[in-house]
């Protein structure tokens, strides 16, 4: 099994369950792993029989909505794992994607890339510098370390059962 970077999984106690001695998980974030290492350890999560995850946004409709800088996450949510599980606090939960999009502006990305010490401006200031200019899905800042490169809507599966998502009645992550 394998999981894409969340705080939620990891405030759930989940990713510690994952990481146990009872599952072989593929784990991308030990710290002596090499960059090259890392980026094998994410290929190889690309087919794993279990990929956990959290989403950015779900909107009441059901789509779920998800940015990814490297774009691992949202490989293996798209194609590749057998089984994904998407775990998901109830602060995630929007009316429809213009609300998801500006979830993902105003709290996720901001969060993420301060967490993550990325130097980009929504790390400093809490918002996305697009909301300047409309704010657009796809529009953001031009660091070399945006973490908001690809933009992926999940509105219906074509393998039933693939992906299961377990909602949980209480804010998780960001």
């Amino acid at each position: 099994c394998a999981s894409g970077g969340s705080v939620t999984l990891d405030e759930t106690g989940i990713l510690a369950e994952l990481k146990s001695d009872k599952y072989a998980y593929i784990d991308r974030n030990i710290p002596t792993l090499s960059p090259e290492e890392r980026v094998d350890a994410m290929k190889r999560a690309l087919t794993a029989d279990y990929y956990f995850m959290s989403a950015n946004a779900i909107t009441e409709n059901g789509e779920l909505y998800n940015v990814d800088g490297n774009s691992n996450r949202v490989a293996a949510l798209l194609y590749g794992t057998g089984t994904v599980i998407v775990v998901a606090g109830k602060n995630k939960i929007v009316k429809d994607l213009e609300e998801a999009v500006l979830r993902v502006k105003t709290v996720t990305a901001p969060k993420n890339a301060a967490r993550l010490n990325c130097a980009t401006p929504c790390a400093k200031t809490g918002r996305c510098i697009s909301l300047e200019r409309g704010g657009d899905m796809a529009d953001g800042c031009s660091s070399p370390a945006r973490i908001c490169c690809n933009f992926v809507v999940s509105a219906q599966q074509r393998h039933p059962s693939r992906i299961k998502v377990i909602l949980v009645d209480e804010g998780l992550g960001y």
